[in-house]
């Protein structure tokens, strides 16, 4: 695999480490990804867009098991390698409701990244921000760098400049930014700690914290969009000329109540009409979804203006779906890329491992090919559920143990065992067997 002995040890153990688990890497994932070098360059536009200003919205569609976690993490590698800030939020019909704004910023500040730091990166970007601007009076040499009192005069100033177009709409933001610098240079940590969380619309913030900022109460579905303009706004000033938040399954919406699955449908229809009169430069909103949520009523379909705004015509060959529609179709997985996936994974593992040699002459292409053929038998021979389990498989069941145990060849002393235990639903469902074990011969 290209560059594969040029990965970092750390970055290598990250990956192996998570498949292992069975679950998607946090990074990492350029190293093995399978079938998205079709969309690179029109993504990687898409993101120069956003970094210069812009802003950019796809929809992901894929069934179960197509890889859309995968593929929105991928993307968001490639989004902070271009200086973007990055979240992932689960759209949950309990706890992140769609309908529910300050429910989904909430969640947004929780996991946000860049590539120096990791959930939630808010107060350190926070902290940057003033920073930055302080450098950028202490550059000007209008203030001495001794003289703290004018130094913080002039801060508060340029920050009233910089959130003007948001104090206009939401000045609380403004407000809290004021009261958590004022806390922070008087050692006041409880305060500032306390309106860091406020500012990331976390709940039942001390009434003590909110008074010394003046700002009240918590933030509500319509301040939501205020705060994330006055994100955008601190991200860009501090280095992060934009943000990529994931909306990650929200298909939910189709399991909700009517009214409850409206007001869903209609926050997302006014997010991206907010997008497209130019309120947020420098968000790239990503949303996935299954082709059920998209056509039929009990998603997508069910609001008109909604469904126009995300219409795709997919009637073509899958091979000529443009990557700059607003739909971006994931084909998911056939045996022929499934075995790709292994050997690229296979790949990655030899270059840390302790008898490379052994690794590569035990599992060898053609074992791959037969692994890959025995998980998918497993799960009914669908294709698109296997990927996990097949990763999981091939990295604690077959490389682990031919690189720790000199006598061990998984032909003759690994049979295949698929437990329900170690199944999700989707996979459970699709399992050909869901009594005991499913044990499978390897050829």
């Amino acid at each position: 695999m290209t560059g594969v002995t040029e990965v970092s040890a750390a970055r290598r153990r990250e990956v192996i480490d998570a498949l292992r688990r069975g679950t998607v890497p946090q990074a990492g994932l350029d190293l093995f990804a399978v079938g998205l070098d079709h969309f690179s360059g029109a993504l990687d536009d898409d993101i120069a867009t956003v970094a210069r200003g812009g802003s950019a919205f796809h929809a992901i569609r894929g069934e179960y098991g197509s890889g859309k976690t995968f593929f929105a993490r991928w993307l968001a590698e490639r989004a902070k390698r271009a200086g973007l800030a990055t979240t992932e939020v689960q759209i949950s019909e309990t706890e992140t409701p769609l309908h529910r704004l300050e429910t989904v910023y909430r969640r947004l500040t929780e996991r946000l990244t860049t590539a120096t730091h990791q959930p939630s990166a808010l107060r350190a970007v926070i902290d940057s921000w003033f920073y930055t601007l302080e450098e950028e009076i202490l550059d000007a040499g209008e203030v001495a760098d001794d003289d703290e009192k004018a130094l913080g005069a002039a801060v508060d100033a340029l920050m009233e400049q910089r959130l003007a177009e948001v104090a206009r709409t939401t000045p609380a933001f403004a407000a809290a930014l004021r009261g958590y610098r004022a806390a922070r240079a008087a050692g006041d940590a409880a305060t500032a700690e306390a309106l860091i969380a406020w500012l990331g619309g976390q709940k039942s913030v001390a009434s003590s914290a909110r008074r010394a900022a003046g700002v009240r109460g918590d933030l509500d579905h319509f301040g939501a969009l205020g705060f994330l303009q006055g994100l955008l706004t601190v991200l860009r000033d501090c280095g992060h000329p934009g943000l990529l938040v994931v909306l990650d399954e929200i298909e939910t919406l189709q399991r909700v109540r009517g009214d409850v699955r409206e007001k869903g449908l209609n926050a997302l229809r006014q997010l991206l009409d907010e997008i497209d009169t130019g309120r947020f430069p420098g968000l790239f909103l990503v949303i996935t979804g299954t082709p059920a949520f998209y056509d039929g009523q009990q998603g997508v379909q069910r609001l008109p203006p909604l469904a126009q705004r995300l219409a795709t015509d997919f009637t073509t060959d899958p091979r000529f779906d443009s990557p700059r529609a607003v739909q971006l179709r994931l084909a998911g997985f056939d045996l022929p890329r499934l075995g790709e996936l292994g050997r690229n994974v296979r790949d990655l593992y030899v270059g840390a491992a302790r008898n490379p040699e052994r690794i590569t002459a035990r599992v060898d292409d053609a074992y791959i090919g037969e692994l890959a053929t025995a998980v998918t038998g497993g799960l009914g021979g669908k294709v698109g559920v296997a990927p996990r389990l097949f990763l999981r498989k091939i990295v604690a069941d077959v490389l682990d143990r031919v690189d720790e145990f000199d006598e061990f060849d998984p032909r003759q002393h690994y049979a295949l065992t698929v437990s329900s235990a170690e199944l999700n639903e989707v996979e459970r469902n699709a399992a050909a067997s869901s009594a005991g074990d499913i044990e499978l011969e390897l050829p």
